[in-house]
């Protein structure tokens, strides 16, 4: 599979035109508005990703910037309802399904699973107490055969750092719930200043923010063909 991933674009998508080279699969962690209180941004978003024509699958998560997602729940899937080209995840999972060599179920479906959720973060969207209750209840429910992980926030550990500093961000129970169920591929964004790829011999991790701290349309996405079966990447 020819894969993609992005994350943190905040109205700057357009900036990356000229970096989408298609494949099989696209992917966005999340934080596509700005404050997140104007739905126009959303729209715009919207159409932009929607008429991105040269994937074949394109995965959007929500993140801490677009609060309108989470303060208007009923009037943006209602919206997203008209964009068929875009598969939102909101802890939920997709399989992408393979034909195996004898039009019987392919061992190498791939199941995707997308969650917006980090710990409290400046009052922003999909915010739950760091090591709550509620936060552990939303990592219990990523099912254990998830292929590709998509959440907005980083696991603890792991390009987590936010730029300028030493202290690590990320998300402990997240952390301890993807060290149980070893995704093949774990993206995120959120942290800026973490954008990266690391592979802990079992999970690929990637920080996709495009923008740096500054905003600035700093980090070339992710484009990589992925081989499902030996989770072996060759970088493109």
């Amino acid at each position: 599979m020819k894969v993609t991933l992005i994350s943190d674009t905040h109205t700057k998508h357009n900036q990356l035109n000229g970096d989408l080279p298609g494949g099989d699969l696209l992917i966005h962690a999340g934080d596509f508005m700005n404050s997140g209180y104007n739905p126009m941004e959303a729209m715009e978003f919207f159409n932009w990703f929607d008429k991105i024509n040269n994937y074949d699958t394109k995965v959007l998560i929500a993140g801490n910037h677009d609060r309108w997602m989470q303060d208007e729940p009923e009037e943006a899937q209602g919206i997203l309802t008209g964009y068929k080209t875009i598969e939102y995840l909101q802890d939920e999972q997709i399989t992408l399904y393979f034909d195996g060599p004898n039009g019987d179920w392919d061992e190498d479906n791939v199941r995707i699973y997308g969650s917006p959720w980090q710990p409290y973060f400046h009052n922003w969207a999909f915010n739950l107490p760091r090591n709550g209750e509620e936060m552990k209840a939303k990592w219990d429910a990523i099912p254990s055969n998830t292929d590709i992980l998509v959440t907005h926030g980083p696991p603890f550990g792991y390009q987590d750092i936010p730029g300028g500093q030493s202290i690590r961000v990320g998300c402990e129970m997240l952390r301890h719930r993807v060290d149980e169920i070893k995704p093949k591929i774990h993206v995120f964004g959120h942290i800026h200043g973490g954008y990266g790829h690391y592979y802990n011999g079992h999970t690929h991790f990637f920080n996709a923010s495009v923008l740096n701290e500054r905003y600035n349309y700093a980090h070339t996405p992710f484009t990589f063909e992925w081989d499902q079966s030996t989770n072996e990447i060759t970088w493109l």
